[in-house]
């Protein structure tokens, strides 16, 4: 693959999730970092990029650009032993992957980005992201409770994308210790992608 810019910021799951998939599978790539609580993704330069004023954003060498987060994991992983060669096992990974965008996402890292970055009150959050991440994780217990990883006994997409906001869920207010087979599988993934581990120390690119 020819070299890359990866547009992102390094306090978003979704951003992260790019970067650590670049470098994992040792991608030649720039790292251009976008600062959306300064308005970053929302300048003309940007937004000729993508007018959606979005990150994290692709833009390949022929100025040909990609977004949303998980269409750029599978673009970067083509080929590579994070998609699965099985039709079935591929597919499985993808149902994940929208799971993560539909059912873990809208709770776990909007919870966190509220009490985070905008210095609400959880008493004063909505309810139902408590719930709502609450059951994410719990349906995640469940598959982990007798696997290692998410799809096919190996290293995925799907575990990538769904560790970026997990590893760091007790921002939000969830207590990984609940669900243990879950925060087992976040030490495994953290250690295949060699990062530290969030309880320890900040969300870490």
């Amino acid at each position: 693959m020819d070299a890359f810019r990866l547009y992102g910021h390094k306090e978003s799951g979704n951003c992260l999730k790019t970067l650590w998939t670049a470098r994992h599978l040792g991608l030649d790539f720039e790292w251009i970092e976008i600062d959306i609580f300064k308005g970053a993704s929302r300048t003309d330069e940007f937004l000729a990029l993508n007018p959606a004023g979005q990150v994290p954003l692709l833009e390949r060498s022929d100025g040909r650009t990609l977004a949303q987060s998980n269409a750029i994991l599978i673009y970067m992983a083509e080929g590579s032993d994070l998609i699965p060669q099985d039709p079935f096992d591929r597919a499985k990974m993808m149902e994940w992957l929208f799971w993560e965008q539909y059912s873990h996402e809208p709770y776990i890292a909007v919870r966190r980005s509220q009490l985070r970055f905008h210095a609400r009150r959880a008493s004063d959050l909505d309810p139902g992201l408590l719930s709502g991440g609450r059951r994410a994780l719990g349906v995640m217990e469940m598959r982990l409770l007798a696997r290692e990883y998410f799809v096919a006994e190996q290293l995925t997409l799907a575990d990538i994308a769904l560790v970026a906001y997990t590893r760091v869920a007790h921002e939000g207010g969830f207590d990984l210790a609940d669900f243990p087979a879950v925060q087992g599988w976040v030490r495994r993934v953290e250690s295949a992608l060699s990062l530290p581990h969030a309880g320890d120390t900040a969300m870490a690119g």
